[in-house]
């Protein structure tokens, strides 16, 4: 029998080989499809949701659980130690809530001064970005670039220097 995402239920533990700080808590969804925690006590949290701390740098270590309060309520401090069931929700739920394409490409952009607007090839498809400024280019580390359009929406250059040369070349003039 298939278990639905409606009934998932994972239960994470302690043990002294797995490096998790929470102590033994339950996870599944109720039937409004939200997560619900039970900890080791017996508290009950609702609508409970994970958040990285991470997201870009490390975004499969240290993730908190935090309930509709903004409280956290339990730590997963690496997301591959915890059970498949646990990881499976927990990655569902981040799924849902995160949305940040990746650029691959640089396709052609309407001009080399702000505000201009950018073609470019994502993990989603190609799509187009309206860059308003300078400022709207963020280094993320050595090697990642957080990219802000005018609606809001980031995108991501994992490694800027594993682009194609003609998005190096692009990109070059922004920087």
């Amino acid at each position: 029998m298939q278990t639905t995402p409606a009934t998932k239920t994972a239960t994470a533990t302690h043990n002294e080989d797995m490096t998790m700080t929470t102590a033994n808590f339950n996870l599944k969804r109720d039937p409004f499809g939200r997560l619900t925690l039970t900890n080791a006590g017996g508290d009950v949290y609702h609508n409970v949701s994970p958040v990285r701390a991470f997201p870009i740098q490390a975004p499969n270590d240290g993730i908190a659980l935090v309930g509709a309060d903004g409280q956290e309520v339990a730590w997963i401090e690496r997301l591959q130690d915890v059970p498949p069931m646990l990881r499976s929700l927990v990655e569902e739920e981040l799924g849902s809530r995160e949305f940040m394409p990746t650029i691959e490409r640089i396709v052609d952009v309407t001009g080399y001064a702000t505000p201009c607007t950018w073609t470019v090839m994502t993990d989603r498809g190609e799509t187009l970005l309206a860059l308003r400024g300078d400022e709207d280019i963020r280094r993320i580390g050595d090697e990642s670039l957080l990219v802000s359009d005018s609606h809001g929406i980031h995108f991501l250059i994992r490694n800027m220097l594993s682009l194609d040369k003609h998005s190096k070349k692009i990109l070059d003039r922004f920087l």
